[in-house]
């Protein structure tokens, strides 16, 4: 069985792309109804909050891993409580 290369996946990718780019037309005679700008805004509200989120929690696990190798500590100055105990009467 003979190994693809990375070349030929590369030219089978270029002639996918040209054919598919000679295939369709230029321009588009369309009527865009009003909904689809309604449509339009949703996706682009959908695509802000993926996006907010992933730089969200990749930039915690950024953070994270910077603090872990300066040897920060976040938790340094806050107060901790004591250990709850709990007494029972019942031995009286």
């Amino acid at each position: 069985m003979k190994k693809i290369t990375n070349l030929s996946w590369k030219l089978a990718g270029i002639a996918y792309f040209a054919l598919v780019f000679l295939a369709t037309p230029r321009t588009a005679h369309a009527y865009v109804d009003p909904s689809v700008s309604s449509y339009l805004i949703q996706a682009i509200a959908g695509i802000v909050v993926a996006v907010g989120a992933f730089v969200a929690i990749y930039w915690r696990r950024a953070k994270k891993k910077v603090q872990d190798k300066l040897g920060i500590d976040v938790d340094a100055h806050k107060e901790k409580e004591a250990d709850v105990q709990v007494f029972d009467d019942q031995d009286k």
